[in-house]
């Protein structure tokens, strides 16, 4: 889990991507040591295909953000403020990167171990969390958003069906209301209301 997270050492080899996400064109810088280093990954664009934008508004928490997809195309498509968060630094460089990249203002992106220096509440929080990193970090993520989330917030993640999407599912419910908004190549995009 370390070389996940800690990865200095890891040789760099950027590579400039090109997405197209709801219909908008986007760049992305993209490195060793980052999740999805190839290019944006199904189940990330899934969820970003998915989610109803009518119901993102006000600050948005991009947890995890790798190099800065949700919040940088959430920012784009809602003209939405956006906190970035991740404990790679790498990613974290990257995301920087990408937010000037991509034109998008009212981002602040920061180092967090999941909410460690998280102060603030959100209306929504998106993830796409690090299985790679353990059930441990995973249900950290998710099942402590509630504590970072607005009255009526929601928390909105993807989660494959060979990771434990059923099992995650029932121990959210005894958190939050929870809505499996797609199933598509076993992947679960979820809702989780307050």
């Amino acid at each position: 889990m370390g070389q996940y997270f800690e990865n200095v050492d890891l040789p760099s080899k950027m590579m400039k991507t090109e997405s197209f996400i709801l219909g908008k064109k986007f760049i992305f810088y993209t490195d060793n040591g980052v999740f999805s280093k190839d290019g944006l990954d199904f189940g990330s664009r899934l969820l970003l295909e998915t989610i109803p934008l009518e119901e993102v508004g006000g600050k948005v928490l991009d947890m995890g953000c790798g190099y800065g997809v949700f919040g940088i195309v959430l920012n784009r498509m809602l003209e939405c403020t956006v906190d970035m968060v991740d404990v790679n630094l790498r990613a974290l460089h990257l995301t920087e990167m990408n937010v000037r990249e991509n034109h998008c203002q009212n981002i602040t992106v920061f180092e967090s171990n999941c909410y460690q220096n998280i102060h603030s509440k959100y209306s929504c929080i998106v993830t796409n969390p690090p299985i790679r990193a353990g059930k441990k970090v995973v249900y950290d993520i998710v099942m402590n958003a509630r504590d970072y989330l607005e009255k009526d917030g929601k928390l909105f993640l993807v989660i494959r069906k060979e990771q434990g999407a059923k099992s995650l599912i029932v121990d959210l419910q005894k958190q939050y209301t929870v809505e499996v908004l797609e199933k598509k190549k076993g992947f679960f995009i979820l809702k989780c209301s307050l």
